[in-house]
């Protein structure tokens, strides 16, 4: 990896994040430390309530001031202290230099505006360029994302375009000032699988052609093993696994990452039942102690009843440079391959 590409964009360590609620508190995130680098697509996986959509959303600073409390840690985005950087510092940030694509796209684009007007108004916030120029620049991007028919496009309305078109759109949007970061929040759950991929493939195509580095939020491994350079797995508020995607998807180490693998319809036997995992996410308002998936794991043990670290695997790692890290006392080594081919 070059120097470049070991520049960090996005460091979060030890982030600890609750939102106070009536009685008490929820505990969001729990010691949560991962990092993005120039260039690099990296994913975030897990449940719903494991605090991934949370940590997008921070790093970004979009969540409401008065409604969360840092308990500790840092969170430094493009070099900036996002947990103490004032709001004309964030604004600075947001669309020029990160952007964001959000999970629903008919939310997060103007039913009463046409799509050119909206990407133009998004190119001129950030760049000096004239109408005409961010007209072009515009429908270049749309050409970009295998949009055809781009000059008739930018003259419809989004509930004129199938969800696939508009989420495409807003992948333009995202690029159109040539941001070094794109924080994408599983900006493919709505779509069938054969949009899914044809989008994933543009978003990393355009991704590695302009340099730009990615942090997608998925629930999906899936999506994982076909985009994602390195991935951190969350569970509860935590980061329980991380390292390079191939390994993570080969190798699953903590109980909850193979039952994520296993549960994966890729994976299963024709004509069988998948396998689940057990239970359910713990109240965030009243977490156990110690390991937070213990009530679910089958390799459970008084040992468990201590929180664990995430470190590097002690035991012997099928790969010569491993940096696969868990955060468990019974680190496994399960052979789960996905069997879907990497996007080229």
């Amino acid at each position: 990896m070059t120097e470049q590409h070991n520049r960090p964009v996005l460091e979060i360590e030890g982030l600890r994040l609750a939102f106070p609620v009536y009685g008490g508190e929820i505990s969001a995130l729990n010691d949560v430390s991962l990092r993005v680098n120039a260039g690099e697509i990296v994913g975030v996986v897990g449940e719903s309530g494991s605090g991934k959509s949370v940590t997008a959303m921070m790093a970004m600073r979009l969540l409401p001031d008065d409604s969360f409390i840092i308990k500790s840690g840092a969170l430094r985005l493009l070099g900036t202290d996002v947990v103490n950087a004032s709001d004309k510092q964030m604004r600075t940030l947001r669309g020029a230099r990160v952007a964001m694509i959000f999970q629903e796209p008919m939310n997060a684009l103007n039913p009463t505006r046409k799509i050119g007007r909206q990407m133009c108004e998004v190119i001129r916030l950030h760049q000096k360029i004239s109408q005409k120029e961010a007209e072009k620049k515009a429908q270049n991007l749309l050409e970009e994302m295998q949009i055809g028919d781009a000059a008739q496009v930018m003259q419809r309305y989004p509930f004129e375009l199938s969800g696939g078109m508009r989420q495409r759109v807003l992948i333009a949007m995202a690029f159109s000032c040539e941001p070094e970061l794109i924080i994408a929040d599983e900006p493919t759950t709505a779509l069938d699988v054969t949009v899914q991929r044809q989008v994933l493939r543009l978003l990393r195509r355009k991704a590695r052609s302009s340099g730009t580095a990615v942090l997608f939020i998925t629930h999906d491994m899936a999506v994982v093993s076909q985009l994602c350079d390195r991935v951190y797995v969350m569970y509860a508020g935590n980061v329980i696994e991380s390292g390079a995607t191939e390994e993570v998807i080969a190798h699953p180490a903590h109980p909850y990452s193979i039952g994520l693998m296993q549960a994966a319809p890729e994976n299963g036997e024709p004509r069988s039942e998948l396998k689940a995992i057990a239970g359910t996410v713990p109240n965030l308002a009243k977490l156990p102690t110690g390991c937070a998936f213990r009530g679910r794991c089958t390799h459970g043990d008084a040992q468990c009843q201590q929180s664990p670290a995430l470190s590097p695997l002690t035991v012997e790692s099928l790969y010569i440079h491993s940096q696969q890290q868990v955060a468990c006392w019974h680190p496994q080594r399960e052979a789960a391959e996905m069997t879907q081919e990497p996007l080229r």
